[in-house]
């Protein structure tokens, strides 16, 4: 069970998972050690499943990064999802109701390599039709 608590350490983890316990616990108005304690819990329970970095954006500025929405032939969603774990190039997918069944979030280096990942992905049995659009540009909420 997460609670509020709970919810706004995520968030303020989200927003920068180096910031120091003791920073945390002072916008939260806890204690550090309640702090710590619940990022152990957090990570314990699965809730937490990593830390990760974020890098300038002019770092990521060649990267292709797209989305591809993908309708499935019948009942062989859980086969395609399994597929689709094994593309490095997949960095989540998510399912979805209307007309696409799943929403898969593509990230490489070239569009070379988005072209062979688009070609590779299509062949998945079970996929019967996809729409993939690249971003452009990401705004900072």
């Amino acid at each position: 069970m997460v609670d509020e608590l709970d919810q706004r350490l995520i968030g303020l983890l989200r927003a920068d998972s180096r910031t120091p316990a003791a920073s945390l616990a002072k916008a939260l108005k806890v204690s550090r050690g309640t702090v710590q304690n619940r990022i152990e819990r957090l990570v314990a329970r699965g809730v937490v499943q990593g830390f990760t970095i974020k890098t300038r954006p002019d770092m990521d500025a060649n990267r292709v990064r797209a989305v591809m929405t993908i309708a499935i032939e019948g009942e062989r969603s859980g086969a395609v999802v399994k597929a689709l774990k094994g593309f490095p190039e997949v960095s989540a997918v998510h399912t979805t109701n209307g007309r696409w069944d799943l929403v898969a979030e593509l990230d490489v280096e070239t569009l070379a390599a988005f072209s062979q990942a688009l070609d590779r992905i299509r062949q998945i049995e079970g996929i019967a039709s996809t729409e993939t659009s690249i971003l452009l540009a990401t705004q900072k909420l």
